[in-house]
């Protein structure tokens, strides 16, 4: 996770099955980009909160919170989660990605922050970017045209 008050891009790289979600308070211009490995964290002790889509965007709300951001005004950006490989089976365990999504989407419902724009699914790997001056996101994947949030 990243968080910047300033002019300063954020930027995530090779979201493939992972999510990349953008925070912003538009008020403040604080923004937090936190890259999503897996949709829930289910490690003892809780080390690594900042991978799993439950703890991690919460812990990344809760640092925007303590530098002045406030829920009701934050929006996010999401982008990532596509199936990256094929997987024998009609069981989800294969699709990590859209259980990322999903994971994603009710952690934000849970904490009231609205989803201002996604770019997820499919099969192709992404790279976002997010201009806190602007609040605009950018998605970059090979062989397609730039995408803007």
């Amino acid at each position: 996770m990243k968080m910047t008050n300033g002019s300063e891009e954020l930027i995530t790289y090779a979201l493939g099955s992972c999510c990349g979600i953008c925070l912003y308070d538009p008020n403040i211009r604080l923004a937090a980009m936190v890259h999503i490995m897996l949709p829930l964290n289910m490690e003892a002790g809780r080390k690594n909160t900042m991978k799993y889509a439950d703890t991690g965007i919460r812990e990344t709300l809760r640092q925007m919170e303590v530098k002045g951001a406030r829920k009701p005004r934050i929006v996010a950006k999401v982008a990532g989660g596509a199936k990256m490989f094929a997987v024998s089976g009609t069981g989800s365990l294969g699709n990590i990605g859209q259980r990322n999504i999903e994971s994603v989407h009710k952690v934000l419902r849970a904490e009231g922050i609205r989803l201002a724009a996604e770019d997820v699914g499919g099969s192709v790997a992404r790279t976002l970017s997010f201009d806190p001056s602007t609040g605009r996101a950018t998605i970059r994947s090979y062989g397609k045209p730039d995408i803007v949030l």
